[in-house]
């Protein structure tokens, strides 16, 4: 039983303003003003002793205590929205929500619901992509039942469940008959650093990755594309003559087709660790979970393991 002093308005408006990081766009939201917005956030850290929100001039962030409650409470209120929507409908559907990173888009996703749509053919599966950040606040906020992908040192997974599956390393492709291919022996990356290079963008995991490298062969390449959208990056690598910086196993089928050709060590030497994120404190349904168990016995049989591993040899 919540606590006499908390309503659900706190915690809703709690919700909201961790959703849209201002006070001024979770007012709207629930249509409220501004002033009673802040009331009410004033309301619950002083019910609950700590404060929720670090304030600054560009909206609010979450405090330490502030991602525990979230933690709980966003999938709580969530579950009521759902039992809500379970009495106004006779036959709910089941509905698995997944976040998916981009090194995850090409492969072992779609692998993985290949096999879960042969046992359960209606599942209806809702997929959104982004970065590591933004699904991990999703699923902290209930939003999303798990995210899948490459995000073991994303600093948002403190205090989410994370089950590792397998390494996957980033690799550094240029398109077959690249102009600087042609020089006699095995290229430097130094022969590259005058080519546009497509990188993932800033505030992402694999992007602090990448500048780690770049320090530690001492080259300051031009940045020409920072994307995520794999259609994008491989189809300006094929076109051009940039050079894509990008986790082996999106690169895996322009490699294996001759289209691409990998033109220096990985640029990690074991890998970044692939699996997938769930809130513990979310109550996972049976279709989410068989999701889990799909997931598992695809990574272990995954061709494209093999191959990523290969490369970091």
């Amino acid at each position: 039983m919540i606590h006499s002093p908390i309503k659900l308005r706190h915690l809703a408006a709690f919700a909201e303003v961790a959703r849209h990081g201002q006070f001024a766009s979770a007012a709207e939201a629930l249509s409220i003003t501004q002033p009673g917005m802040s009331k009410t956030i004033r309301e619950l850290e002083t019910n609950l002793g700590v404060v929720l929100f670090e304030r600054g001039p560009r909206g609010v962030t979450l405090t330490p205590a502030g991602r525990t409650l979230l933690r709980y409470t966003a999938p709580a209120l969530r579950s009521i929205d759902e039992g809500i929507e379970a009495v106004r409908s006779e036959a709910p559907e089941t509905v698995i929500r997944i976040g998916a990173l981009s090194n995850v888009e090409g492969g072992l996703l779609p692998e993985t619901l290949t096999v879960l749509h042969r046992g359960q053919p209606n599942l209806r599966v809702e997929v959104d992509t982004g970065t590591s950040a933004a699904l991990l606040t999703r699923l902290r906020l209930g939003e999303l039942d798990l995210v899948i992908g490459r995000m073991s040192e994303a600093q948002e997974i403190r205090d989410l469940t994370f089950e590792h599956l397998y390494y996957e390393p980033m690799i550094v492709v240029v398109r077959s008959g690249h102009p600087a291919l042609d020089t006699r022996g095995a290229p430097s990356l130094k022969t590259f650093t005058h080519y546009p290079w497509v990188i993932p963008p800033r505030g992402t995991t694999l992007r602090e990755q990448v500048e780690r490298y770049w320090v530690e062969q001492s080259i300051d390449p031009p940045h020409a594309i920072e994307t995520l959208s794999l259609p994008l990056s491989e189809a300006y690598v094929l076109r051009s003559d940039a050079v894509w910086v990008t986790p082996a196993d999106t690169a895996r089928a322009p490699v294996s087709t001759y289209q691409m050709v990998v033109v220096d060590s990985p640029v990690e030497s074991r890998g970044g660790s692939v699996g997938f994120a769930v809130n513990s404190s979310q109550p996972m349904s049976l279709a989410a979970r068989q999701l889990c168990d799909c997931l598992r016995s695809t990574a272990a049989e995954y061709p494209g393991v093999n191959w990523a591993n290969n490369l970091a040899t």
